[in-house]
């Protein structure tokens, strides 16, 4: 069995498309997926499935589809790539205590696409970065620090120039995902 994290795009934000975890947690279940539990409203879900990735993901949309009335990007790392992903931040110690004592709230984030962005995204979505924000793409992950602040931020509110769905979440989150998955792991 593979330990997964579905990380769902655009629920529970200003109102819209909203999703109760108790509700996300039983349409998961009734999925037949295993040991399912949520992680806080913005819809990060950890199961266990044998079932393969792609084909899983699609079957997840659907039923959120189907149960909420409403389309949802879903997107699935398993434990392992999360794990990964928080040992190879391409950003220094020195680079994020700096933005951190700058930063207005969180200032290092992820986001995590459904695939590889191309060179044309890459180039499209480097016009908007500005003094203050710094990004690495790495695979399917966009690493963003921001010295103030993601809200009102360019570069963050122009990820879809990559032209590939995706979803961020904060580094306290992503860790957060990681203790969870390793404990389901022992």
């Amino acid at each position: 069995m593979t330990i997964y994290i579905a990380l769902l795009r655009g629920i529970n934000v200003g109102g819209k498309n909203i999703i109760k975890m108790a509700e996300l947690k039983r349409t998961f279940e009734a999925m037949n997926l295993s040991r399912v539990q949520t992680y806080i409203q913005s819809g990060n879900v950890l199961f266990e499935s044998e079932e393969e990735k792609e084909s899983l993901r699609r079957r997840i949309e659907h039923e959120i589809e189907a149960a909420f009335g409403f389309v949802v990007t879903v997107v699935l790392r398993t434990a392992e790539e999360l794990k990964r992903i928080v040992a190879n931040c391409p950003f220094s110690e020195e680079e994020i205590s700096e933005a951190k004592a700058s930063s207005e709230g969180e200032s290092l984030y992820v986001s995590f696409l459904l695939e590889e962005p191309s060179q044309e995204g890459i180039e499209r979505l480097e016009a908007f970065k500005s003094n203050g924000e710094e990004y690495r793409i790495v695979g399917r992950e966009v690493f963003l620090l921001f010295s103030h602040s993601i809200r009102n931020s360019k570069l963050a509110n122009n990820l879809q120039k990559l032209d590939v769905p995706a979803t961020v979440r904060n580094w306290k989150t992503i860790n957060k995902l990681v203790v969870l998955a390793s404990a389901m792991e022992s």
